[in-house]
């Protein structure tokens, strides 16, 4: 990343975006480091009845009352196992804060557009509606999840009705 001294972004480097890496299993995924608020450790949330098994409650973050999803159980992951490396995302969407559970979470990376591929309309464990591209570099694969499309699905009115009752 070459960028001028004077502070100045070079015009090519306009159209990189950042992204927040993270991992389900053995594979990386990626989602817009603009959305993400913060991220913290796993806590005890608050189970909501009749929500969907990937909804793992609620927890209250400074007062603001966050649904807390699961992405691994989500993504239909075998072995859903909560340690010291499981964090919660939160993140911002469409005027909602969701919180998602991941395995970990690895770096930042900010990716050109030719390094961005369109999304594969198969092979992947994740509906290709969710998916925003695949990111390479190097010799890494990155996921691009698309978090507004994830967290704005029917699945999450289902969170809004739930947390409401």
């Amino acid at each position: 990343m070459s960028q001028a001294t004077n502070g100045a972004v070079l015009a090519t480097e306009a159209d990189n975006r950042e992204f927040l890496v993270f991992s389900l299993g053995d594979e990386e995924y990626a989602i817009d480091i603009l959305k993400v608020q913060e991220i913290r450790g796993y806590e005890n949330v608050t189970r909501i009845a009749n929500a969907p098994d990937f909804i793992k409650g609620v927890t209250n973050l400074r007062g603001v009352i966050v649904p807390i999803v699961d992405l691994r159980i989500k993504f239909h992951l075998e072995n859903v196992e909560y340690g010291g490396q499981t964090v919660v995302i939160v993140v911002n969407v469409a005027d909602r804060v969701v919180g998602i559970v991941v395995d970990g979470v690895s770096d930042v990376m900010t990716l050109t557009p030719d390094q961005i591929k369109p999304a594969p309309e198969f092979g992947v464990t994740l509906s290709s509606d969710f998916l925003s591209g695949l990111g390479s570099l190097d010799d890494r694969m990155l996921v691009i999840v698309d978090i507004d499309k994830l967290l704005t699905s029917e699945e999450m009115a289902l969170v809004d009705s739930a947390s409401h009752h």
